[in-house]
């Protein structure tokens, strides 16, 4: 049975089955939890929460009887016969995004973690855990594609393992809505970019952090994941796609792939995506063994691996359209000899908003001043993307921060 109760009714023993408003604002990781220490209370005490569901089938009713909760405040649900749909929200600025997605990265990282620290125990049972996380991270792509893929990408290298399969959770709803897929599957889609790396975790971290190049055996191990994490997810009861996605996303479109060798449409469109995801971050990521690639570069390489043989390429044009023809990040060359870094490419592809901070022909840093290409009053246009290293630029991400 479960009961509405106000927060000063909250007292240890209880078990949380849901609250009432964002997930961001949850101090724990999942929705449902047993309140079993006085720490747990204080912090839910302190995360400003003003109602909660709890559920007196697992833990303690309050002190005191109340009232049932009216039939106009039932549990949050959703009926299992209606369709699922996201509640759009109108689209939002970069800068008002940036805010947002900046609390969301946070907090994802400890939900992740926490997921992640249960399965290498044995503990993960189930995922209605993550599906709050999933929705934030849907919710935040669907406001504006760009803001949450740029800042997941300038992640840190000890973050990785978390941030990534935030990561590509995220673009793999960016590409979902880009091919035009309903809300039920960009969740699907969403959650299984989630999960897809989880079978890491029965790989050694000396193995997934060494800085050097791995030995036979070590690449043995690291290969084995995609089968590990499938048989974890299939003994939580995890949906198909997720399933398919975890098991196939190394999979090539030209068959040399792993773990099964897959050619072509015998590859799952799901799994397909996930491959193109999966790459993209990594390695446009920090890793212990590298630094990470531009946004542009990135591309560039994903391009000639496409033309190679290693991804569905119609799948891969539409990802560039949903990533932007220049990224998010991306340093490019003005026809006026000025560099400047793309802020933002939701209104135009060819003509995003930049942040120009460099003269070529002066070789000297200039005010940082942000225009807009796609206005009739624009005085410049894009030349070219270019390489930051060969520039000297090891800190670019600072110019579209501070512009957006």
């Amino acid at each position: 049975m479960l009961r509405k109760i106000t927060i000063d009714q909250v007292r240890q023993g209880m078990y949380v089955h849901a609250m009432r408003g964002s997930w961001i604002k949850n101090p724990f990781w999942a929705p449902s939890f047993a309140l079993d220490s006085q720490d747990m209370v204080r912090k839910l005490l302190a995360s400003g929460v003003q109602e909660l569901w709890i559920d007196l089938e697992k833990g303690l009713d309050v002190a005191l009887p109340v009232p049932p909760a009216p039939a106009s405040s039932p549990a949050p649900a959703v009926p299992a016969t209606a369709p699922f749909r996201f509640e759009h929200a109108q689209p939002s600025s970069m800068a008002d995004e940036l805010q947002h997605a900046t609390r969301l990265v946070k907090q994802s990282k400890r939900a992740v973690s926490a997921m992640f620290d249960d399965t290498r125990m044995g503990r993960l049972q189930d995922f209605g855990t993550v599906m709050p996380l999933v929705d934030e991270i849907a919710s935040s792509v669907l406001r504006n594609p760009g803001a949450l893929v740029s800042l997941l990408r300038l992640k840190q290298a000890d973050d990785y393992t978390y941030l990534h399969s935030v990561a590509v959770s995220a673009m793999m709803v960016a590409l979902g809505k880009q091919l035009g897929l309903e809300d039920a599957a960009l969740r699907d889609y969403g959650l299984a970019g989630l999960l897809h790396d989880i079978g890491k975790m029965a790989v050694p971290p000396e193995i997934l952090n060494k800085p050097g190049k791995l030995t036979d055996d070590e690449f043995v191990r690291v290969k084995g994941h995609p089968a590990a994490g499938y048989e974890i997810l299939l003994s939580a009861g995890a949906p198909p796609v997720a399933l398919d996605v975890c098991l196939h996303h190394h999979e090539k479109f030209d068959g040399s792939g792993y773990p099964h060798g897959l050619k072509g449409e015998e590859i799952s469109l799901h799994a397909r995506m996930g491959a193109i995801c999966d790459v993209y971050d990594a390695i446009t990521s920090n890793r212990p063994y590298k630094a990470g690639w531009c946004p542009a570069q990135s591309l560039r390489r994903m391009a000639d691996w496409g033309k190679a043989g290693h991804f569905d390429q119609q799948l891969f044009a539409a990802f560039v359209k949903c990533i932007g023809i220049y990224p998010v990040g991306t340093l490019v060359k003005l026809k006026s000899g000025r560099l400047a870094v793309v802020v933002d490419n939701s209104k135009s592809l060819l003509q995003p908003l930049v942040r120009i901070f460099y003269s070529t022909k002066a070789n000297s840093y200039l005010p940082p001043l942000s225009m807009d290409l796609a206005t009739a009053g624009a005085l410049d246009s894009i030349a070219g993307r270019e390489d930051p290293e060969q520039w000297g630029l090891t800190d670019i991400s600072r110019y579209w921060l501070d512009a957006a």
